[in-house]
């Protein structure tokens, strides 16, 4: 599944590998330095660019590496000014990432993975099979491109981003981790890692591997229902990550983090939108601060769901305040060109060749 180009990226490589390497062909070991700032810092279109580098080193980097941009496949536009992007890998897979304008900035939402392996029924991509993980330089550069792109777009920089497209993060957890890394240092785009939000549709061990490892990003889970025999339903990782297991792993990582974690929860007419159900989230949010975000669910070919009435998705919410839970409601932005939440299915693209 893990399909890999013929030689290693240069971005693979750390500055140590750099400087070893560099060492090995008589040059300076501050020639990684150089390298890095090319890589990380003015994100050079070609190693040609590189224009403080010897030309010969130069043609030696093009001979041991590889160096895969990613390009722009198809831009599509929202009548709301949302912005959908096809983005072509080095092998001919596509990906998509979203630009988002609002009153509060320009958010991008980024893709982990080439499709994905789990089957949320809501979600189109739940019904894509995955294809392999993006590397951590494929999900630095959604971000690059995006940054460049908001600012073309909307004359604004690039606020925010969300780890809330295509794919799981915590099923590519390495490379996801060295994406944010990369993309929140100075040396790199310079982001504040409270502007990023890392998502995940709940896998228990992987949320206590976070907070072990310290993270400092906004952090928010999928969850879509607090009833655990329909969210196994409508969210079949539920079964090998039940509440019961999710719960503790939450706990711990509020313990160790103090980052309060946001509740994602899409609206489905009739199906987690009831009484019943607004009472057991209620329950699940007093185990630790949070705030739940209640998102319009827009819907897909795929599956027979609707979004909740207005009157229901009022209730729900109200309900909510009135318990005391910090609640928000999202309204779709982008489902015209199908770049709205859960949508994201490679619809509208090029085939890949």
């Amino acid at each position: 599944m893990l399909s890999r180009p013929a030689k290693r990226d240069l971005r693979a490589q750390s500055v140590e590998q750099w400087a070893e390497y560099l060492e090995g062909l008589g040059q300076p070991r501050y020639r990684a330095q150089q390298l890095f700032d090319w890589l990380w810092v003015k994100n050079a279109e070609r190693i040609e660019d590189m224009s403080n580098l010897p030309k010969a080193l130069r043609a030696q980097l093009e001979a041991d590496f590889s160096y895969h941009k990613l390009a722009i496949a198809h831009r599509l536009q929202s009548a709301d000014g949302t912005l959908k992007y096809g983005f072509r890998l080095w092998d001919g897979k596509l990906i998509e990432g979203v630009l988002i304008p609002s009153a509060h900035g320009v958010t991008a939402c980024i893709s982990s993975q080439v499709g994905c392996s789990l089957d949320c029924t809501f979600c189109a991509t739940g019904y894509l099979r995955l294809q392999r993980n993006l590397e951590a330089y494929e999900i630095y550069e959604q971000v690059a491109l995006l940054r460049t792109e908001a600012q073309a777009a909307f004359g604004e920089p690039l606020s925010h981003v969300v780890y809330m497209g295509m794919g799981e993060p915590l099923l590519n957890y390495r490379n996801v981790l060295l994406s944010i890394e990369k993309v929140t240092r100075p040396e790199g785009l310079g982001m504040s890692p409270r502007r990023l939000t890392l998502s995940t549709s709940g896998i228990a061990k992987q949320i206590v591997r976070l907070a072990d490892d310290g993270l400092k990003t906004e952090f928010a889970l999928s969850l879509h229902s607090a009833r655990e025999a329909l969210r196994a339903q409508i969210m079949p990782i539920s079964l090998s990550n039940p509440l019961s297991e999710l719960v503790p792993a939450l706990v711990y990582f509020y313990e160790k983090t103090g980052t309060r974690v946001t509740y994602e929860y899409v609206l489905l007419d009739g199906v987690n939108d009831g009484p019943e159900d607004v009472e057991a989230l209620i329950d699940f949010s007093r185990h630790i601060p949070c705030k739940v975000n209640l998102i319009e669910y827009n819907p897909i070919a795929e599956a027979d769901y609707r979004p909740s009435r207005e009157a229901r998705t009022r209730a729900f919410e109200g309900r909510l305040a009135q318990a005391g839970v910090l609640v928000t409601l999202r309204r779709s932005r982008g489902k015209d060109i199908d770049g709205a939440c859960g949508q994201l299915a490679l619809r509208h693209l090029p085939a890949a060749g």
